[in-house]
């Protein structure tokens, strides 16, 4: 054997050894590298615990295959990686793609299934090239897992954005989407939540997209604090089996036992979402003949608790030419009767600029007859989650508000450094009681006047959580306005003040995720179509075939030497 063949010979034995020490390593380590600028698919922390827990087959149908639309291919490319991420770190995981509309004879059976399972498909225009059409697509996923099953929503509603816009929310989204599916079904429900009853709060129906969406993740039932007057102590021990208390729109006044009982519930560390209208004004008493209703104060006697925490609800209303739209009688009545929508500016149409987890990214979120919140110093950390545009006001009351108001004529001066009015607030810190230092209302030997580390959430709008009813008088989609057809964030945001309450495990911070997501100008492509095509698909064939030919030309000249 020649000198060259050993060192040929030695040089694969070496090569050999590298790559079987390479696979006995690989085989021992497990590791992906995301080599993306933004690191889209690489999974927070949450996503992994959630992975972990998943012990058994679990399956997830995406209903996003066929021929879709250029946006909704980007997003279910994105949605494909993200899973195989997902199914790479847990093989239990299996996915798979489908098109409900595959086959035509079926179709329309598999599109009512859908329907009962709570997945409504949106109808977009495409438009090609100038040729508009109509699809149909089911941006939805289900993931089943030891019989229990969770829809899991790909597209993002964002009220007003394009196709788009719509699909970049969407995937900014996507990991949040799909690991708050999987912990739903996977993560047996340990926290409790009370909805508080006995003082005029909402009733369930009016509230009951919102409670069924929680129920999902969470144990909920009413509490009911009328015991209060008779059982203080046993109410108190009661209501702190719970991690969580819902006050949505209560209108009855809170008596100073009542009042106590939640107050040593914050202390001790329970979590509050409170709902409050520090006004009597109601969109059902503008629909008379008079077209009119007076708003006026509301006295519920919590003035005193929410200011030792570090607020204060003023009882005036907001008004803002960011509001939502109403559709009122025009002409003369009769058959010449005509209905023309207008700026409805006592229902602000908010869309937030904070960055915090809860509301990042989230659309518009629709109030009623808001009231302005006073954020006072007490050492308690106040993050502002939502709140007016600058071009706002606060209107004092008792006043009348008047369906006229909508012809009314402004201008920016009229809103001169008055508007940015907070109308949500987180508050988080160690909460004083505000019985500290005074008689209280029933004695408590178990009495504490500070607490540990708390959080609540404050939201100037009894209103927020209400959903309408239908024709039948049953619940529609918590944030849909059936008199304009739009749908707002509402119960997103709703939901995600609970899950920022009660969540441990740091799932709603992945909200906070960034990512960058290129997409063509769609306008400028059909401008210069030919040339696009040239630079996206010529350009890179034209590269490969000049390295292969250059490559050929060395290779050959290396070796005929």
């Amino acid at each position: 054997m020649t000198t060259s063949k050993k060192n040929n010979l030695k040089s694969v034995l070496i090569i050999l050894a590298i790559v079987v020490l390479a696979n006995v390593i690989g085989s021992s380590f497990f590791h992906r590298f995301d080599l993306t600028k933004d690191k889209r698919y690489t999974l927070s922390p949450t996503s992994l615990n959630i992975i972990k827990q998943v012990q058994n087959p679990l399956s997830i149908k995406v209903y996003m295959q066929g021929d879709l639309p250029a946006e909704f291919k980007r997003l279910q490319q994105e949605t494909k990686q993200l899973l195989e991420e997902f199914q790479a770190y847990n093989k239990n995981i299996i996915f798979e793609f489908v098109d409900p509309l595959e086959n035509e004879d079926a179709s329309m059976d598999n599109i009512k299934e859908l329907y009962r399972k709570g997945l409504t498909p949106i109808n977009i225009t495409v438009d090609n090239k100038g040729k508009q059409s109509q699809a149909m697509v089911f941006p939805w996923a289900i993931a089943v897992y030891d019989n229990k099953e969770v829809n899991i929503p790909l597209l993002k509603n964002i009220m007003g954005a394009s196709t788009t816009q719509k699909v970049i929310g969407s995937v900014q989204h996507l990991e949040y989407s799909i690991a708050e599916g999987l912990n739903k079904i996977t993560k047996a429900k340990q926290k409790k939540i009370a909805v508080i009853k006995g003082n005029g709060e909402l009733q369930d129906v009016l509230m009951a997209k919102f409670l069924l969406q929680v129920r999902e993740s969470y144990f909920i039932g009413p509490f009911t604090l009328d015991s209060v007057a008779k059982n203080p102590i046993g109410s108190l021990e009661a209501l702190e089996k719970y991690d969580l208390a819902v006050i949505a729109k209560p209108t009855e006044t809170f008596t100073d036992a009542e009042k106590q009982v939640l107050d040593q519930f914050i202390i001790n560390g329970g979590k509050t979402l409170w709902l409050i209208d520090q006004v009597t004004a109601e969109m059902d008493s503008l629909y008379d003949s008079s077209g009119a209703t007076l708003a006026y104060p509301k006295d519920l006697n919590l003035n005193d608790m929410f200011f030792k925490y570090g607020i204060r609800i003023n009882p005036d209303l907001v008004k803002d030419e960011q509001g939502s739209p109403i559709k009122l009688a025009t002409g003369e009545q009769g058959s010449a009767t005509q209905f023309q929508e207008f700026n409805w500016k006592f229902a602000p149409q908010v869309y937030p600029n904070s960055l915090h987890p809860i509301v990042k990214n989230l659309g518009g979120i629709k109030f009623d007859f808001a009231n302005p919140i006073d954020t006072l110093k007490n050492g308690i950390k106040k993050t502002i989650l939502l709140e007016s545009s600058q071009y706002s006001k606060k209107i004092g009351t008792p006043s009348e508000i008047n369906l006229n108001i909508v012809a009314e004529e402004t201008s920016p001066n009229d809103y001169l450094n008055k508007g940015k009015i907070p109308l949500s607030v987180l508050l988080e810190g160690s909460f004083h009681s505000m019985f500290e230092n005074r008689v209280l209302p029933f004695e408590q030997k178990t009495f504490q006047a500070g607490g540990k580390e708390n959080k609540m959430i404050v939201v100037s709008d009894g209103d927020l959580i209400k959903n309408q009813l239908d024709k039948n008088f049953q619940p529609v989609e918590l944030g849909y306005d059936q008199r304009s057809g739009n749908l707002y964030d509402n119960k997103d945001f709703l939901i995600n003040c609970v899950n920022y309450l009660l969540d441990d495990t740091g799932l709603i911070n992945i909200r906070s995720k960034d990512l960058d997501l290129p997409l063509l100008d769609k306008e400028k492509v059909y401008e210069n179509y030919t040339r696009t095509q040239i630079l996206t698909i010529g350009l890179p064939i034209l590269i490969l075939v000049l390295f292969g030919v250059a490559f050929t030309f060395l290779r050959k000249r290396k070796y005929s030497k």
